[in-house]
């Protein structure tokens, strides 16, 4: 019975309830669709537990200080500040793209955020240069995934809740897979522009670069001041997140300034997805709690021990699945249904909690850019006004490297694991 879990979900998905209810609804629902309903008495407690964890304390102060700079004109600053650095390469506003992806993800942490921001000022930029539209909204959507996986990433908090991981270690953690990622697209973008004679930015027309840092420099230093405060034992997550705040507020107010109404309309957003989010991590330990009644977990592992998958084996059609559940889930949903299934038999296979949080984390946001359902993909196609499947197409290319890189990722866990190792924060 176990088995008429998705199809509830898809009914209450059908229905066009918000992504909180439909997760909280669907987890009860599934108590009475398994005759498990005679264990709801103990959920609460199973709730709470799942959701008294301190490091989920960060999750809200970094949504919101990412609210607070999106809405403070720190975008402009960034992208001066890449021009200044890359533009004057061949195919340099792609560079520009890429790197201001890079600036933007140690900031926000949001794909589609990232993706909203530069297709209103890099694509309409890149198409008056003499780049195809279609290539401006393809490099824009590609290179925005980079921001769930550079720190601070809500979706590694998400994690790392979850499975009761360190969220000081993921952060570091994703460092270099992010930039490998970045470095990845700045070679495709390099290739494109040679074969088709992309423009380079005019000495003249690039602004100056030591002027450009300093315009930048709060802005480029939010993920310093995270980052670095975690890793020197300075502040843990959460105390991290609440000077981010304070930063955000006062880089915000050196940029464009912040009225009131932003303000509380930061905080609003701050609130509302904090709620959803919580609503989802108590679903989760619903979940949880019914895949153990059920024996999900192990009934899993019998049967990938039937089939002789073998850890790698395991590992590559979890990726498989993973990748599918980007293409048509919210990240946040795919998190909460999958996870605490599969990454428990992982983790027995021999799989490193944090190695394992950063390739299904990379994975689901390759998600964000394949259709049918890639919401980088719509926000891009939405704001520019290109057709959305000719942009899927587009895209192709670019997909295929991030695919390429999450596989070598997944056969090289030291990407993962080096800076957490090295740092004294993970064995």
């Amino acid at each position: 019975m176990i088995w008429l879990v998705p199809f509830a979900i898809a009914a209450l998905l059908a229905s066009g309830l918000a992504l909180a209810y439909v997760v909280g609804g669907a987890a009860v629902l599934s108590f009475f669709l398994t005759d498990n309903a005679r264990y709801l008495a103990i959920l609460p407690q199973k709730v709470f537990s799942q959701i008294s964890v301190f490091a989920l304390l960060s999750m809200p102060l970094f949504i919101l200080a990412g609210e607070l700079m999106n809405r403070g004109g720190v975008t402009k600053a960034l992208i001066d500040v890449s021009m200044a650095l890359v533009g004057r390469i061949r195919g340099g506003l792609g560079h520009v793209n890429i790197m201001t992806s890079v600036f933007f993800a140690g900031i926000s942490g949001s794909a589609i955020a990232d993706a909203a921001s530069l297709s209103n000022t890099l694509v309409p930029a890149m198409e008056e240069r003499g780049y195809n539209k279609l290539y401006a909204g393809a490099i824009t959507a590609a290179s925005s995934i980079i921001g769930p996986i550079v720190p601070p990433s809500i979706i590694l908090i998400f994690y790392g809740a979850i499975m009761q991981t360190s969220v000081a270690a993921l952060f570091v953690a994703g460092i270099l897979p992010g930039l490998f990622l970045a470095t990845a697209l700045f070679i495709v973008n390099s290739f494109f522009a040679w074969r088709d004679d992309h423009p380079r930015i005019e000495k003249g027309e690039a602004p100056p670069l030591l002027p450009a840092i300093a315009r930048a420099l709060p802005a480029i230093s939010l993920p310093v001041i995270i980052v670095g405060g975690i890793v020197f034992g300075w502040m843990t997550p959460t105390e991290a997140a609440a000077v981010a705040v304070m930063a955000a507020g006062l880089a915000a107010f050196f940029y464009d300034g912040l009225s009131l109404r932003e303000v509380h309309e930061s905080v609003s957003r701050t609130a509302m997805l904090t709620g959803s989010i919580f609503v989802i991590l108590s679903a989760i330990a619903a979940f949880g709690h019914l895949a153990s009644l059920e024996r999900v977990p192990q009934a899993i592992a019998a049967l990938i021990s039937d089939i002789g998958l073998g850890p790698v084996g395991f590992m590559l059609a979890m990726n498989l699945l993973f990748i599918v559940a980007g293409m048509f889930l919210d990240i946040a949903l795919a998190l909460a249904l999958i996870v605490p299934l599969l990454a428990p038999v992982a983790l027995a296979n021999g799989a490193d909690p944090i190695h394992l949080g950063i390739v299904i984390c990379f994975n689901l946001t390759v998600g964000l850019v394949t259709p049918p359902l890639g919401g980088c993909l719509l926000v891009v196609s939405t704001v520019t006004g290109l057709n959305y499947w000719a942009l899927a197409r587009a895209i192709i290319p670019f997909v295929v490297v991030e695919i390429i890189v999450l596989g070598i990722i997944i056969f090289v866990p030291e990407i993962s694991l080096l800076l957490p190792r090295a740092m004294g924060l993970w064995n």
